[in-house]
């Protein structure tokens, strides 16, 4: 089985809950997520041909973590061979005692995902709560959202009830990676124009 997220974008308010429960859960630095919020927006004013101004401005949020890809590239870059995928989940993990913290992972990954923490000079990154989900729970992030905005579970269920889209700007395009991820679009992205990411300094 391989394990997958679903993201909701029409029921996301933003409030980074799951940011936070899964810096709790994993006890990472306050320069760390493994998960964040991206904030999206643009738009402008616009004159009409009667002379009254309109808009069509829109902001929309994404939480997005590792979508432990079908064809991960943090695993196809890593020089030292240290990232892994489970044959049995899906997860795509680090090998602390391979990891030499060069950070190619943290570059390469167009999600972002990998993380290089300094103090061990070691890559981390979500597990997707190997821990809980072998106990039969879901990762902490989706149990944390109060919107039930998240949901986990096996990426053909998934897809079976939410539908197989996996692409939201500003995240790359899907066919990089083949990421274990569906996504429900916030009601704003389908006549959104282009925007850009709005909360860049709080991605860590």
């Amino acid at each position: 089985m391989t394990y997958g997220f679903y993201f909701n974008g029409q029921r996301c308010t933003g409030c980074k809950t799951c940011v936070m429960a899964c810096k709790d859960k994993n006890d990472l630095a306050e320069n760390i997520n493994f998960r964040n919020v991206l904030e999206y927006g643009g738009g402008t004013w616009e004159k009409g041909a009667d002379g009254c101004w309109g808009t069509n401005t829109f902001a929309y949020n994404v939480s997005i973590a590792c979508n432990h890809c079908d064809m991960p590239m943090c695993m196809a870059q890593c020089p030292q061979g240290a990232i892994e995928k489970d044959a049995d989940t899906g997860e795509v993990r680090s090998d602390p005692e391979k990891c030499i913290g060069c950070g190619t992972c943290a570059t390469t990954c167009p999600y972002g995902a990998p993380k290089v923490d300094m103090e061990q000079m070691k890559s981390v990154k979500c597990n997707m709560c190997a821990d809980r989900v072998e106990a039969g729970q879901k990762p902490v992030c989706v149990e944390a959202c109060p919107l039930r905005a998240l949901d986990f579970g096996d990426i053909d269920e998934l897809r079976a009830t939410y539908g197989d889209v996996a692409d939201l700007a500003p995240l790359p395009d899907s066919g990089e990676t083949s990421p274990n991820l569906v996504i429900t679009a916030p009601a704003q992205a389908a006549a959104a124009p282009a925007g850009e990411l709005l909360n860049e300094r709080e991605i860590l």
